[in-house]
């Protein structure tokens, strides 16, 4: 038997880096989308710098078209992102909004399509969200609008004649704050017990793909992190 398939998108980051060593763990094919080589996935999609969404978008399909020719993967696993501070009246606050929409609706978007083309029926598609994002966030303007894009996505793909395959599941994760390398150097001194950790989101994506405690088509997955432990709210 064939071994199942993952792209994930962002694979370079802490998140994605730990998506592929776990699913690798488990004798899967992975492949990375990122700007730089993940060298522990099987295959790297590289990422260049893009004038535009549209010239992004064709140089990314064109690559995962030549990687997979007619093959289907299992799952895409889209965790591309970054985040910005300010408010409207920041200074940055355009060029912040500007670099937040590439880096989370741009990568999600993408994903998307890539799902509809290259996803089995009854396969995963997971996106970027974030549970700020479901009410306004006005110290981080631009981050704001960009994760309620990709939840508004997430709720469209969901519905019939979408484009996805048939019996695909889309949801969004939603955490707080991740715990990564990078939050914990940033912010030393945080409660760091509320922080979500990278393995238990591996573990919840894995499980899906198994069909385990699978959330309704279209959900938005919040992690709610206290004291250590992580409750997972759907809506």
């Amino acid at each position: 038997m064939a071994a199942p398939k993952a792209l994930v998108y962002g694979g370079k980051g802490a998140l994605g880096s730990t998506l592929i060593s776990f699913f690798k763990a488990r004798n899967w094919w992975v492949a990375s989308i990122d700007l730089f080589a993940n060298d522990e996935a099987n295959a790297n999609v590289i990422l260049e710098n893009s004038e535009s969404w549209s010239s992004q978008e064709e140089a990314i399909c064109g690559k995962v078209a030549t990687l997979l020719g007619d093959e289907k993967v299992d799952a895409i696993l889209c965790v591309a992102g970054g985040w910005a501070g300010g408010n409207a009246a920041s200074k940055d606050f355009i060029h912040n909004a500007d670099l937040m929409w590439k880096q989370s609706v741009w990568s999600s978007s993408i994903a998307a399509e890539l799902a509809c083309h290259y996803l089995k029926p009854g396969g995963v598609l997971t996106l970027p969200g974030a549970q700020a994002a479901l009410s306004g966030t006005p110290g981080m303007v631009g981050y704001g609008m960009a994760k309620a894009a990709v939840h508004q996505l997430t709720k469209s793909l969901a519905q019939p004649k979408s484009g996805l395959p048939d019996g695909a599941l889309v949801a969004a994760t939603l955490p707080i704050t991740i715990d990564t390398p990078m939050n914990r150097k940033f912010m030393p001194k945080a409660d760091h017990l509320s922080w979500t950790p990278m393995e238990m989101i591996a573990q919840l994506l894995f499980d899906w793909t198994q069909g385990v405690n699978r959330p309704p088509n279209g959900s938005l997955v919040q992690l709610i992190t206290k004291e250590g432990k992580t409750d997972i709210v759907i809506s």
